[in-house]
């Protein structure tokens, strides 16, 4: 019989508490790791709202990451370096899979625990914690990408996820995978939080529709020079099926005034595109209104 994975959770908000609450579900051991001053207000189990089921399921907590086979790094792009000082021990984690917007954390992680510990993923799903050990998944579907270098240490985790209804693909091509997802996600992380509509109305809206598609199109066009090959169109197509009542984490952050992921999500796209000499002016348009709105709100909270 096949050991159990055990599973730790760097990051508990609303990607990693989908995860550690579908994993424990499951049968899987899993560990919170969470700042030493917020242990107290997380309860000894995390409750699921999710088209996948409503539960609550018992979890372990920690300060630091313990020995694990798997670290889910699932913290904002903006609190990567502060959330890294609990891992004191690398050395106790057999492989490290970063949930991340953007592209940047990848060389990061590599840079600093091995390249061949680090498997990269991505995650497209709606779900926010909305208390401690509070999580509700909102989108009606969970669509997890990982690298085909962990198939086999990840295939029995994914096949657990596919159970309760997530769509999990073990992809081969890693820079394809990594810029498909920001191409998308910066086209209606910038489109929604620019204009403070949903994705339903930003597809509705021809401005901001072709706004978005023309990031798209430009990520798409950075990304050749990365090794990666998407098609800008078929991202488009996907796109025109999203639920319309979704939105961005980045316009939930903004519209919160919390700091926004802008420079992990249209970074890659921004530095890209002035190495290689590529238009964005639809991606600057947007990153100058999104900047424009992030001092609007902080202005008014004065």
């Amino acid at each position: 019989m096949t050991k159990p994975l055990r599973h730790a959770i760097l990051g508990a908000g609303g990607v990693g508490g989908l995860i550690g609450a579908c994993l424990a579900h499951s049968g899987a051991a899993v560990t919170l790791v969470v700042r030493p001053e917020s242990l107290a207000q997380y309860p000894e189990q995390l409750r699921l709202e999710s088209p996948f089921g409503n539960f609550s399921v018992p979890v372990s907590r920690a300060t630091e990451v313990p020995p694990a086979d798997v670290l889910w790094i699932t913290v904002k792009a903006t609190q990567l370096d502060l959330a890294l000082a609990a891992l004191t021990r690398p050395e106790s984690v057999s492989a490290i899979v970063p949930l991340l917007n953007g592209i940047d954390h990848i060389h990061l992680l590599r840079s600093r625990y091995g390249a061949d510990k680090v498997i990269a993923a991505t995650i497209g799903v709606e779900s926010e914690r909305v208390a401690p050990g509070h999580i509700i998944h909102r989108s009606s579907f969970a669509r997890l990408n990982v690298s085909s270098a962990g198939h086999a240490l990840l295939a029995g985790t994914l096949d657990q996820l596919r159970h309760l209804g997530f769509e999990c693909r073990f992809l081969d091509d890693e820079p394809t995978m990594m810029w498909n997802k920001l191409a998308f996600i910066a086209a209606f992380a910038l489109t929604t939080t620019a204009s403070g509509k949903g994705t339903g109305e930003v597809l509705a809206d021809p401005k901001w529709r072709d706004m978005a598609f023309s990031v798209i199109r430009e990520a798409a066009a950075v990304a050749a020079t990365k090794g990666a090959h998407l098609d800008a169109d078929a991202i488009i197509s996907g796109a025109m099926k999203m639920p319309g009542n979704m939105r961005s984490s980045m316009q939930k952050d903004v519209a919160q005034g919390k700091t926004p992921e802008l420079d992990a999500i249209a970074g890659p796209i921004l530095r890209g595109a002035d190495g290689h000499g590529i238009e964005i002016p639809a991606t600057m348009a947007l990153v100058a209104a999104v900047e424009q709105r992030v001092a609007s709100v902080a202005h008014s909270s004065k």
